[in-house]
């Protein structure tokens, strides 16, 4: 766990345990726990359909079960994620909350009861929903180029972008970007769709911080070619030479 923290670049955070439970030398930041949340719902956006349910029954229908989170159930889009309490660490909460494709994290710690987390983590979420906004600035599966591939004669392959790429900004400002397409070196058939050839980065033009990234992939696999595929082309060369 310690080893996964440091990759997440959770920089404040040693686990002791893993339960959670208070033990000496078991400690995390609010920001290292919005950076686990990141991760989990990034790469595991069901999750999202589990920590939305405010009420569901066991042991069929005849246990009912209401989730810790009142975020669930009080605050517009609230959709996660997990609360927490201990003697020492007290009241908890990553909540996270999804109002029109734009999805915000807040995070409380040691709040002094459930209900003050809870407020408190409403506020944060207010906060971010009025003053920011996501801005697409590009677009999965917009085709960006025309490659050749080695070891693959004929055609051309056609790239495009793999995810949408988006920024968060301040609500009603204008921010200009710059892109930035590089291509891998020695691009070679065989490749399947999902194959990585190139990277598109997106920096601020003021500041030139990248501001998003996103692989490029082909829009198609490509095939190895064979010698009868070299001989082939070779002929249609010879036909167009002969015929101009």
């Amino acid at each position: 766990m310690n080893d996964k923290a440091k990759v997440l670049g959770m920089e404040n955070t040693c686990f002791k345990n893993s339960h959670g439970i208070d033990e000496e030398g078991h400690y995390t930041t609010a920001k290292d726990i919005a950076i686990m949340s990141r991760e989990l719902i990034t790469k595991h956006p069901n999750i999202l359909k589990y920590t939305s349910i405010w009420q569901d029954t066991l042991r069929n229908g005849t246990f009912g079960l209401n989730s810790t989170n009142k975020l669930i159930r009080f605050y517009e889009g609230a959709n996660g994620l997990k609360t927490g309490s201990t003697s020492q660490a007290l009241f908890n909460l990553s909540g996270t909350a999804t109002r029109n494709g734009t999805t915000f994290i807040a995070v409380i710690m040691r709040a002094p009861s459930s209900n003050v987390r809870l407020e408190e983590t409403k506020m944060l979420l207010d906060y971010g929903f009025s003053n920011y906004e996501v801005k697409k600035v590009c677009e999965k599966n917009v085709v960006v180029d025309d490659i050749k591939v080695n070891k693959c004669v004929g055609k051309k392959q056609q790239v495009i972008i793999k995810d949408d790429i988006s920024i968060l900004s301040d609500k009603g400002a204008k921010l200009d970007t710059i892109e930035k397409i590089t291509f891998d070196d020695n691009i070679c058939a065989p490749l399947n769709i999902s194959d990585a050839v190139g990277k598109i980065e997106i920096f601020n033009k003021e500041t030139n911080e990248k501001v998003g990234e996103s692989d490029i992939v082909l829009s198609e696999s490509v095939k190895k070619s064979e010698f009868i595929d070299y001989l082939k082309e070779i002929f249609k060369i010879y036909l167009i030479k002969n015929n101009t």
